[in-house]
């Protein structure tokens, strides 16, 4: 609840419900429901887990050997209000409460920023924000209303990030009521997934990259088994064109790439090289993404050479976040 502290306008202000006074609890915003705390990890201490023991979590951390977490959002994973102003009141309360939390987390919390994408303006200005208070990258969703995000109307976000130095971040969702609508009931997979495999073959086909030269692009949980054949399609692609001469796809466009322990890794690292996948462990989730060990059996997995899993564990995260 204390992610919403920052809002002023109580009208704006997520309130939490809870039918029949216990679990579930669901948050209202904007006269629509969501779920809350469904998809946690139960065996994790709540205050953890929610960021209200931060000397717990950093104490967790030297467990599972982890020197930096970078803090990604759960609820922002799917379209929360069609109105601009309330868009941008919950943005900015959730980065403001992030910013708060990391300041006491001795350098080693970071976080993503959430940005109200609705009205570009307003998005570019909290860039500006994030970056002045330490964001280390800005979150999309792989969809964002009725465009894909090689749509014009996103290059002065793609400005912006790239002028901030900071990595625009794909995480496993989608920014569309109807998207959600279309996949209810199903596992995730086309409603989560799927919008930004998309999101990733329409920046890399549509020349984003080429476009802003110096921007950094994350795609977040959604593992990394579908890069050989996003790159063989692409490159099929640009055999018609005059980018056929491409040599690495992945590296050359500064495409970043989360995986899994449970990935075939050499058989990735074949297409996507050794500089460009990274990994995540979910922490605090109990879904088909949440490896709470996951730099520990990276390690002890051995399929790939430990220079690699070096690369993996620390290089390639370091420069994909700026660290």
């Amino acid at each position: 609840e204390q992610t919403w502290d920052y809002i002023g306008n109580d009208r704006l202000r997520p309130v939490l419900i809870t039918p029949g006074g216990s679990r579930p609890q669901n948050w209202l915003i904007d006269g629509r429901v969501f779920n809350r705390g469904v998809n946690v990890d139960r065996g994790l201490p709540e205050a953890i887990r929610e960021m209200r023991d931060i000397d717990g979590r950093l104490k967790h951390m030297d467990e599972l050997d982890i020197d930096i977490q970078v803090l990604y959002p759960s609820l922002f994973l799917r379209p929360l209000t069609a109105k601009p102003e309330v868009e941008q009141a919950i943005s900015r309360s959730y980065n403001q409460w992030l910013i708060d939390i990391c300041n006491k987390g001795k350098g080693r919390l970071r976080w993503i920023a959430v940005v109200p994408v609705m009205d570009m303006a307003s998005a570019v200005e909290e860039i500006r924000f994030a970056k002045a208070n330490g964001a280390c990258g800005i979150f999309s969703r792989g969809l964002i209303d009725d465009k894909r995000l090689s749509h014009p109307f996103f290059f002065p976000l793609y400005e912006a990030a790239e002028n901030a130095g900071l990595p625009f971040c794909v995480h496993a969702s989608t920014g569309n009521f109807e998207w959600v609508q279309l996949f209810e009931g199903e596992s995730g997979f086309a409603r989560f997934k799927v919008p930004v495999l998309s999101a990733c073959h329409s920046i890399i086909h549509d020349g984003i990259p080429q476009k802003f030269p110096k921007l950094r692009f994350g795609f977040i949980e959604v593992r990394a088994q579908w890069v050989p054949y996003m790159v063989v399609e692409l490159a099929k692609r640009f055999e018609r064109t005059d980018r056929s001469g491409v040599q690495n796809i992945i590296r050359d466009n500064r495409v970043y790439v989360a995986c899994q322990t449970d990935d075939d890794l050499p058989y990735v690292l074949k297409y996507s090289g050794e500089d460009n996948i990274v990994i995540g462990s979910d922490y605090g989730h109990a879904d088909t993404s949440a490896e709470i060990e996951a730099l520990r059996k990276l390690k002890r997995k051995g399929e790939v050479a430990p220079r690699v899993i070096d690369k993996i564990l620390y290089d390639n995260a370091k420069a994909l976040y700026g660290l």
